[in-house]
């Protein structure tokens, strides 16, 4: 099966069915006879932005994150991380030249990876875990005008 093939099956799954684990939708995969490996599926997570959000039962699924196409201009941009930081960014904090940014669970690589594509001013490069992104700066200075910047747009 070609790549924008499975994509366009893998949203489909997603909106479908309550897909909660890579292990959920390499099985739903496998009921439509296709076969992929763990990390291609990471790929087109990835690829797609596909993030985990809280269902109505409050347990985590799969879920398109409803961002802008590539092409899109600074401003475009910035509203696209605005709307990121209200979805999945729970805390912000500031240890010297680091800012440490809490996500949802299972959202932290996707979130640095926005950052990285972004390249927001002031940011140097991002580290991400399983629910924490850190993002260093050239100095403490740079950190806080970042800092300040995330809670300026946080929602909680």
């Amino acid at each position: 099966m070609r790549k924008a093939d499975r994509h366009l099956l893998i949203k489909q799954i997603i909106e479908e069915f309550p897909i909660r684990t890579q292990e959920d939708l390499l099985t739903r995969l496998g009921d439509y006879q296709v076969t992929a490996t763990q990390a291609t599926i990471s790929r087109d997570i990835r690829d797609l932005k596909i993030v985990k959000a809280p269902d109505a039962d409050g347990l985590s699924r799969f879920v398109l994150f409803h961002g802008e196409d590539d092409d899109e201009t600074k401003n475009e941009e910035e509203q696209r991380l605005i709307r990121m930081i209200e979805e999945i960014v729970l805390k912000v904090e500031r240890v010297h030249f680091l800012t440490i940014i809490g996500t949802l669970p299972d959202n932290a690589h996707l979130f640095a990876s926005i950052l990285d594509d972004i390249k927001p001013p002031h940011m140097l490069s991002t580290i991400a875990g399983f629910d924490t992104v850190i993002v260093l700066s050239e100095s403490e200075e740079d950190a806080k005008k970042i800092e300040l910047y995330f809670k300026k747009h946080l929602l909680h």
